[in-house]
């Protein structure tokens, strides 16, 4: 009974952080090429280090877990119904491209965090053409995508550091 406790708390704290890197990034203003120009739909996607920290130091079950429930709480907080839909979309694509690379691949965390990065772009791209009923919205794919590489990296590094540093805490005793 201790370790499920000691689990369900842990996982409430990644929750917890998830929220948090979520909201600090809605903070953050990404501008490409010319500072002044703010390009829509860019987010660092700093959730997604407590959704890697999950993946490699939990597991699959429960990394889908704080990525569903950090988008509903996400959504409700500080988004809406359009917000949560572009959300689970990109959601739902980079988490299984993230966990079928790092089941079947050698790759790295930092590029499986640039996969991930991409496939959520990518996902969001499918839900605007859906709710805006164009296909042109496809055309800003390759802004998406290079903006992903970019994103994916960061992210990568700093949850390959979170990893590094955190690597003797032992959750499960």
């Amino acid at each position: 009974m201790k370790k499920e406790i000691k689990i369900i708390a842990f996982l409430a704290i990644l929750i917890a952080l998830a929220l948090v890197l979520s909201y600090v990034d809605s903070l953050i203003v990404v501008s490409f090429v010319v500072p002044i120009i703010r390009l829509p739909g860019i987010k660092l996607g700093l959730a997604n280090i407590a959704i890697i920290y999950t993946l490699y130091k939990m597991g699959i079950k429960e990394a889908i877990l704080v990525s569903l429930v950090r988008l509903v709480l996400s959504s409700i907080l500080f988004g809406s119904i359009t917000t949560f839909l572009y959300g689970l979309c990109g959601a739902i694509l980079s988490l299984s491209v993230m966990i079928i690379l790092k089941k079947l691949t050698s790759f790295s965390l930092v590029a499986i965090s640039i996969f991930g990065s991409i496939m959520h772009n990518i996902g969001q791209i499918i839900v605007a053409i859906f709710i805006m009923s164009t296909k042109e919205i496809g055309l800003y794919l390759p802004v998406l995508v290079i903006s992903g590489i970019i994103c994916g990296i960061a992210v990568g590094i700093l949850s390959y550091l979170t990893l590094k540093y955190t690597k003797n805490i032992t959750l499960f005793n």
